[in-house]
This record gives C-alpha cells, structure tokens and sequence, in this order.
C-alpha cells in the first residue's frame, strides 16, 4: 500500500508539471495516472496471490512430518504385537500354561520338567527361549537375580491362579473362607509384599465354609493331620530357603491354611503334568504352585477363587 501511494504520488507530481507547462496534455496525464494504478493493483493481487500459495505450502509441508510420525507410531505399535518367532525353540513345562500357549501359537517346543528348568535351557543355549508364568520371572531373570543375563519380551497370555483340590473336595471351599478373611485383615497383602507379588493380588469376597455331609476331605485331612501340598519349585510362590525350608507366596498361604485347620503342613515336589492323577490318587492333598485356572484344571478339579493375576510371557537371552 505504500508502494503504491509513492507511485500515485510521483505520478500526480509528474502530471502537475507537465499541466503547468502545457495544458493541452492533462487528458494523457489523466489516462497515465489511471493505467498506473490499474498496474499496482494488479502487482498488489499477484503478490497477494503468491503470498496464500506460499502459506498452503507451508501448512502442507509442516503436516507431513505429523502424518510420517503418525505412521512410524501405528508401524511401532504393529512391531511391538508381533507374532513370536516360530524359526526358535521354546523351553516350556510339561503340562503347563506355557505349553499351552506355545501350542496355540503354533511353536516349536522343548518340553522339560519344570520351569525352572526352562530357564536353564535358555542359559545354557539348548533352547532359544523360554516361556514361563510372568510372576516367575520378575523373581527369576535381570539384574540381581539368578539369571541376569535373560530378559522377558512378549506376552502371550493373561490368566489368573487359583488351587486346586480332588473334584468336588470341601477343601475349596475352605480355603476360600481362608483367602476372604486374610484378604480383610491384610494378612495375605502382607505375605505377598514379602515376594513382590501384592500388585497382583485378586480381591477376596468373604466366604463361608461349606462342609460336606459325606466323604469331606477336610474332615479327611484334620483326621490323619496333614495337609500335603503338591508343589513344582517356582519363585516366587514354591522355593526352598536357604536353611532348606519351603517358603514363598504360595507355600506361606498353605501354611496359613493348615494352621487353621489345626494339622501339620507337607510339601511334595510333583510332576506337573500328573497333577490330577496325584490328586485323585491321594497322594495329595491340594496343588498349591501358582496354578492357571484353565478349562482343563476347572472340569478336573474343585478349584478356589483366583488369587492372583499372571501372564505367560516369552524369555530370551538379553541383547
């Protein structure tokens, strides 16, 4: 706008002159003052014109690296879901809810006695990786444990615990009304803080135990005075001191439950995978070792509330 007042200035000044020495030529300065302003009018819109394209473009350009991070983001979230590698060798438990996932994703698997000894695969390099109960390796595996050296990456499941005892058992009902009343007093809050499991406590609604009028295994288990707990071991719920004791979150709970029903508590290390048989046999009492509560366990056994909640998640030597 300047501009053009400058030009319609220096045109006005040229005409008074030449009006001044020749007033025959006002009608041609009249015309050049007029052709002068339709030209900065039109340089002013051509520059207008310019200006938005110039704008656009730098909006345009200023939304691409939004759309690309956007795209990076969405693309880093498809890499952090990917399906684990079947190219590898999965350690997994024998009878476990670590077998189970490594058959539902289609996995090649080394089946070995218990996790633990899946680990040790892992470390010793037999096995590519492993795929064991998450609660187990945030005891087990990084810095400061017993395998620094292994790291956990995917989650292929999430599951909850409960405990198992022989189909249609008292005994469940039992130790419910037990996880109801140390869930209100916070006893079972403060075993668990003791193993770093508390985050992953289920709530207990209070429960009443409910006796079997006939063939009741409480009455089974007061008589002969023992409550034998069939256990695998796994930190942090079923693991031996170092004095040799039983201890961990699990075995404290089932000691928990023996004193109240006034008898003696016994730990038996059990093959995973025969669990019902060891049940139904007697040889057992109840299976106490962080077991998932799966269509399996449920139709076989007379399983309690879920305690906790897990996952099963895939251990890998760390980079």
């Amino acid at each position: 706008m300047k501009k053009k007042l400058a030009l319609m200035l220096a045109v006005t000044m040229a005409v008074g002159t030449v009006l001044a020495g020749c007033g025959s030529t006002a009608d041609d300065a009249a015309q050049t003052t007029a052709e002068a302003e339709t030209q900065v009018d039109a340089d002013e819109a051509a520059r207008a014109d310019g200006s938005a394209e110039a704008d656009n473009e730098g909006s345009e350009n200023a939304e691409a690296p939004a759309d690309a991070d956007a795209a990076g983001a969405a693309e880093a979230g498809t890499d952090s879901a990917a399906a684990p590698d079947t190219n590898l060798v999965y350690a997994v438990e024998a009878g476990s809810a670590g077998e189970a996932a490594a058959q539902d994703n289609g996995l090649q698997t080394n089946v070995v006695t218990s996790q633990a000894d899946a680990l040790m695969e892992v470390a010793a390099g037999t096995s590519d990786a492993a795929i064991i109960d998450l609660l187990m390796a945030g005891a087990m595996i990084g810095e400061g444990t017993s395998y620094p050296g292994l790291t956990h990456t995917t989650e292929l499941t999430t599951e909850e615990y409960g405990v198992g005892c022989r189909k249609g058992s008292d005994l469940a009902s039992y130790i419910n009304a037990v996880f109801g009343e140390s869930y209100a007093d916070g006893t079972m809050e403060e075993m668990a803080s003791v193993y770093g499991v508390q985050e992953a406590l289920v709530e207990q609604p209070a429960s009443e135990f409910a006796a079997s009028t006939e063939d009741s295994d409480v009455a089974y288990i007061q008589e002969k005075g023992s409550l034998i707990v069939g256990i695998t071991e796994f930190e942090p719920m079923d693991f031996k001191d170092e004095s040799g004791e039983w201890v961990g979150f699990d075995a404290d709970m089932a000691r928990l439950t023996a004193e109240k029903l006034g008898v003696e508590v016994q730990f038996v290390v059990i093959d995973w995978d025969n669990k019902i048989m060891e049940l139904e046999s007697k040889t057992i009492d109840v299976v106490w070792n962080g077991m998932t509560l799966t269509d399996e366990t449920t139709s076989a056994m007379e399983c309690t509330n879920a305690y906790c909640n897990n996952a099963q998640v895939i251990v890998v030597p760390a980079q």
